[in-house]
């Protein structure tokens, strides 16, 4: 409900620990992954004029394939009482709860961005509007409102006046 003026009041955070990642997305790349995996697997067995190292190689190029679906599925955010986990393609970071300034979600970003105390930004690859944009923004809320709440800090009079989540 909006408070007086005009903005999405905050939303009270989610219980701890809590994981953010785009299931859709996940469902989509596992899918995919293992469908082109069976494909190869299944054209590699039925053509009859390949050799062992071709056939060998069919599979190879479906796990490999695979392999690429699961590290794109891998991102997720996972928030516990002492801070927030940030799962990305290749790379996983610990954050305390205090190093957290903002969490952003803009018109058009692919992805959350964590402004941190030490000036940089921290893509949050966890939450992507891409499939489910309604379901991200809710992330994006419910993760500000942990950041907020840890932190100590109220919530600010910079959200967005459609989805609640910051502009800048």
């Amino acid at each position: 409900m909006p408070d007086k003026t005009g903005q999405p009041a905050p939303s009270a955070p989610p219980a701890l620990p809590v994981t953010f990642r785009p299931a859709r997305t996940r469902a989509v790349l596992l899918t995919a992954g293992v469908m082109i995996l069976v494909v190869l697997a299944v054209i590699a067995m039925l053509l009859p004029n390949l050799s062992p190292g071709e056939r060998t190689s069919f599979v190879f190029t479906g796990v490999l394939l695979l392999g690429v679906l699961v590290l794109l599925s891998r991102p997720k955010v996972v928030a516990d009482e002492s801070g927030v986990t940030v799962v990305n393609i290749a790379t996983s970071r610990r954050l305390e709860w205090a190093e957290i300034v903002r969490v952003n979600l803009r018109p058009g970003d692919p992805w959350v961005f964590l402004d941190l105390t030490d000036g940089t930004s921290l893509p949050a690859l966890g939450i992507q509007p891409g499939i489910a944009r309604q379901r991200a923004v809710s992330d994006a809320r419910a993760l500000r409102a942990l950041a907020e709440a840890r932190a100590g800090r109220e919530s600010g009079g910079d959200t967005g006046p459609e989805d609640g989540t910051t502009t800048d």
